[in-house]
């Protein structure tokens, strides 16, 4: 039995409760982890709050910044087995996966500490000839992190690492479900030598935890993943502290198939796009659309493909689908299946829940055409796809632009004026031309509509985390003229 705690203010303490963490592929609990409530929470948010205006992080040039930036990616690439093993041992992602990822977690701190001393401020050409006027940038104040299970540390990275460049300190909440990973992250912090306050990392229970935090009323921006309910409840939350918000809210997100495309190529980035992190990614392309003339061949090869799958133990290196992250989001996942068999979709393959413990579900694809499925609308967050086909460029754009949210896009044809011009039609944050579910810290990445606002990564996330503050310098000797008239 393992046994996590709060970092609160450059310490390690327990929270005022404690709960366990199962293991979601024996169901067995295997951690004990601190459970933050209010009091919890002001502790942190205040020691956040000093740490911004009062400590040695307030003195710091942003060059010294980024070098304990550059220090914290070194430590997190000398320590990624255990944070692989930890996260998939706490989430059920699984380890060819977590051990991949992690090790390109420790590039995104290498880019954003390389950051930190290139926010730039700008002088304006102001119309009074007896001043001068600059912009400075600075830190936007102390920041709310809520970070979701899959993925906490690539999708903690996202959010710490500009906060940091920009000169930010924070409360990052990591989820109730699996938040090993961010606790055993919050000792590397402590080593590579952060200042007390400036990065606090906790978890704990929406009502008790996530609420006390997003309206605090010395938090000046929200950071959230999640879903677009508990994004609501962020929101109308930040109405009492009135933060700025950044929000990724997961999506529908469309995956389309031409004829003339590389259809083994298409088929392979399919798997990635649904079936790979157990379809638990706000990126998954869950809904294939796919040209007529080509969908029986290509739904061949794509259930060959569903079917050899392996499942199994996430800790396993040759498993390639391991369980989902709790028992709660398993029942979801099947129910919404189960749903849109009853609304008229085909069960291609999958479908069905397995014997034994663990929350396993196998890789589902089902056929949606001339249906209005559950399937085609709401995000299951699991292994499942559904099919829709289409005969017309026209139509496949339609299908694609026919949902609330806009996160992701995939698009797979040879014929370059075609990806131009589904490039310029779909209505997504990020469009994937003959590829998928590629990131770098380099790209911006976000959504629209129901899918969130703002972004994360490249120099976009940085200035999400700045404020600008305008600066007049009167340079002339002459006395201030007439009070009363506006210069």
């Amino acid at each position: 039995m393992q046994r996590f705690q709060l970092y609160i203010d450059g310490s390690f303490s327990d929270g005022e409760a404690r709960f366990d963490s199962l293991d979601p592929a024996s169901g067995a609990v295997w951690a004990e982890m601190p459970e933050a409530r209010e009091a919890d929470v002001d502790r942190a948010v205040e020691a956040a709050h000093a740490a911004l205006y009062d400590g040695p992080w307030a003195k710091m040039t942003a060059t010294q910044r980024g070098k304990l930036i550059y220090k914290l990616a070194d430590l997190i690439a000398a320590n990624a087995a255990r944070l692989a093993e930890l996260e998939t041992r706490d989430t059920g992602k699984i380890i060819r996966e977590t051990s991949s990822q992690i090790a390109y977690v420790a590039d995104y701190y290498r880019y954003y500490a390389g950051l930190a001393d290139k926010i730039e401020g700008s002088t304006l050409p102001i119309d009074k000839p007896d001043m001068d006027v600059w912009l400075r940038r600075e830190p936007v104040g102390v920041v709310a992190m809520v970070v979701p299970w899959n993925s906490q540390l690539f999708l903690s990275a996202v959010k710490i690492g500009p906060a940091l460049a920009a000169g930010c300190t924070m409360v990052v909440k990591a989820s109730e479900d699996g938040p090993a990973p961010l606790l055993e992250f919050a000792r590397l912090v402590h080593e590579a030598g952060f200042p007390p306050g400036v990065i606090n990392i906790i978890t704990g229970f929406g009502p008790s935890c996530g609420a006390a935090l997003t309206r605090h009323p010395k938090v000046a921006h929200v950071a959230f993943t999640g879903g677009p309910e508990a994004a609501r409840h962020v929101v109308r939350n930040s109405a009492e502290n009135l933060a700025s918000t950044s929000l990724e809210l997961g999506g529908k997100s469309p995956f389309i198939v031409f004829a003339d495309a590389d259809l083994e190529s298409a088929a392979n980035a399919q798997v990635a796009g649904i079936f790979a992190a157990t379809g638990q990614s706000c990126v998954a392309g869950s809904r294939l659309i796919v040209e007529r003339s080509v969908k029986s061949e290509f739904l061949a090869r794509l259930k060959a493909k569903a079917e050899a799958i392996r499942i199994g133990s996430p800790l396993d290196m040759a498993t390639e689908v391991g369980p989902l992250a709790t028992r709660r989001q398993q029942d979801h996942v099947h129910a919404l299946v189960q749903a849109s068999v009853s609304a008229g979709a085909k069960l291609i393959t999958g479908g069905v829940l397995p014997d034994g413990p663990g929350n396993f579900y196998p890789p589902t694809i089902l056929g949606c055409d001339g249906t209005t499925a559950p399937a085609l609308s709401q995000e299951f967050f699991g292994p499942v796809l559904s099919v829709l086909s289409f005969e017309t460029e026209a139509e496949a754009l339609r299908l694609a632009n026919d949902t609330a949210y806009g996160l992701a896009s995939g698009v797979f044809t040879q014929n370059l004026g075609r990806a131009h011009r589904m490039i310029r039609g779909i209505r997504a944050g990020v469009v994937w031309i003959n590829t998928y579910r590629a990131v770098s810290p380099i790209a911006p990445f976000g959504g629209f509509g129901l899918s969130g606002h703002g972004r994360e990564g490249g120099m976009a996330a940085v200035l999400d985390y700045t404020r600008t503050k305008t600066v007049w310098l009167k340079t002339s000797d002459d006395p201030f003229p007439d009070p009363f008239v506006m210069r």
